[in-house]
């Protein structure tokens, strides 16, 4: 995910689908920015972003996200720019042997 050398914090949205597109081509080591802001307010239902479908949306990220940790598939790692500012950091982890076969299809069970 690129940051605007302008404006740090406008940043291409990231859907869930491709956090998991990621997530399932990513090698040990490798990091992706899922968010920059401040997460639990960005999300929440009392956010300043208008739009819902926005906000539910950075939702599905983050609690995918935070799955994915609890899956051991990656680190979480936010990192403070600023006053309410924070670059939100998922670095892939080595696969588990079990998952080493097919991510994808472990990914489509989780959302059945």
């Amino acid at each position: 995910m690129a940051v605007s050398q302008t404006n740090p914090r406008a940043m291409q949205r990231l859907t869930e689908t491709a956090f998991c597109a990621w997530l399932g081509q990513a090698h040990p080591g490798a990091q992706l920015i899922y968010h920059r802001g401040l997460l639990a307010l960005d999300a929440s239902i009392n956010s300043q972003t208008p739009k819902s479908d926005v906000r539910h949306e950075l939702a599905r990220v983050a609690r995918r996200a935070w799955w994915a940790a609890s899956q051991g598939l990656v680190h979480l790692i936010q990192r403070r720019n600023g006053p309410d500012d924070f670059t939100y950091l998922a670095i892939a982890r080595p696969r588990p042997k079990e998952l080493s076969a097919s991510l994808s299809s472990f990914l489509l069970k989780e959302v059945a």
